[in-house]
């Protein structure tokens, strides 16, 4: 027989309290990341693209560039930047870690590498709208993006008393 188990409602209790980043840090943190992911694109791109001229994939220098919307892989680029940044960095990406700020899943100890993904994806539904995911902080309890939302996180602030989390 198999039973029902509560263990969100149970993570739930051991982030309650924890202090909410702010909408100023995070979106400082999210700026810094994006110049994070188009200088190390930029980097990669600078030691592949001779390769890919003389493979003949690529006709000419600075033929690919980084801009968000603009190609399929910078999406794809950004998306894994974000994904696997947070997932190896338990929830810090750059960003977040200089400006002092976490993610952390409502439901499990750590942030799983499939709810990086989710949530790396989820800034492109952020963006949607004129921007109005990410003005759902203003608006959710927990000040909680869309993004948040889809990924079952919040963002907080670390602090020395709650480096467990």
């Amino acid at each position: 027989m198999v039973k029902y188990e509560f263990h969100e409602t149970t993570r739930m209790l051991a982030v309650h309290g924890s202090e909410l980043a702010s909408f100023y840090r995070r979106a400082s943190a999210f700026i810094l990341d994006i110049a994070f992911a188009a200088g190390l694109f930029s980097m990669i791109i600078s030691l592949v693209e001779p390769l890919l001229i003389k493979q003949g994939w690529i006709h000419s220098k600075y033929e690919i560039v980084f801009a968000l919307n603009m190609n399929w892989y910078s999406i794809v680029w950004t998306i894994l930047y974000f994904g696997l940044a947070v997932y190896f960095g338990n929830g810090k990406s750059p960003g977040k870690w200089i400006l002092g700020i976490r993610i952390i899943s409502l439901t499990h100890e750590r942030i799983s590498f499939w709810h990086s993904i989710e949530r790396a994806l989820g800034y492109g539904y952020s963006f949607l709208e004129l921007c109005f995911g990410f003005i759902q902080y203003f608006i959710y309890p927990n000040r909680r993006t869309l993004h948040d939302r889809i990924a079952e996180t919040i963002v907080i602030r670390e602090n020395k008393k709650r480096l467990s989390l």
